[in-house]
């Protein structure tokens, strides 16, 4: 009975994290797809990170990896135009790296954190997921487009690419990112958390 009961379980938390990750993806493509519209600066603003991270760590580090990658898909597609200008391969490895270890990395995070205090991995993990992602940006920049990000900086009257890298190409938005993934990134784990509690420990009592 003992072993019925535990497959059972192991099967709803299974549909659980499938529906969720399915929900999740589809965020993903809607919230990037629009916030492609929505500038503040030079390029748009990246608010999928949030369901990245509640996917890292309700899931697992690779569901995670799977929503940074569809991200970067997304932006391959919608937001990554002047850079697929000047160096095509550059900007999908840049891009796909990026948001597919962003992912993971919270993921892991999360993992590693939770085992002492759950919020404070879920805040680390919202933490990390920006810090990753921009961070591979900016080496990005470096290694494929520092020549072409060079001119923009002379044409925007910076003396060197390095400030304008972090004062324009990545400026406000990393703040912005950082700050919603930080407020809202623990709420929402948090809540959908005790969704699953609640979908793995209901049973029916012709189940007992």
């Amino acid at each position: 009975m003992g072993t019925a009961n535990t497959g059972k379980k192991r099967n709803k938390v299974n549909v659980f994290n499938i529906t969720l990750l399915g929900i999740l993806t589809a965020i993903v493509i809607v919230l990037q797809s629009v916030g492609a519209t929505i500038r503040f600066g030079t390029f748009s603003i990246t608010l999928v990170l949030l369901p990245i991270v509640i996917g890292a760590a309700l899931i697992h580090p690779l569901a995670g990896g799977w929503l940074g990658f569809v991200f970067s898909i997304v932006v391959l597609l919608t937001d990554a135009g002047p850079f697929l200008a000047v160096n095509i391969i550059g900007t999908i490895i840049t891009v796909i790296v990026k948001g597919t270890l962003a992912g993971i990395a919270a993921g892991y995070v999360y993992r590693l954190l939770s085992k002492a205090n759950n919020f404070v991995a879920t805040v680390a993990a919202a933490a990390t997921a920006p810090i990753v992602n921009t961070g591979i940006f900016i080496i990005g920049s470096y290694i494929f487009f520092l020549p072409t990000i060079s001119e923009w900086a002379a044409g925007a009257g910076f003396t060197n690419a390095t400030a304008f890298i972090f004062l324009v190409l990545v400026g406000w938005n990393f703040v912005l990112e950082l700050a919603v993934n930080l407020v809202l990134s623990p709420t929402i784990t948090f809540l959908l958390g005790y969704a699953r509690k609640r979908v793995v420990s209901s049973r029916t009592t012709g189940q007992a």
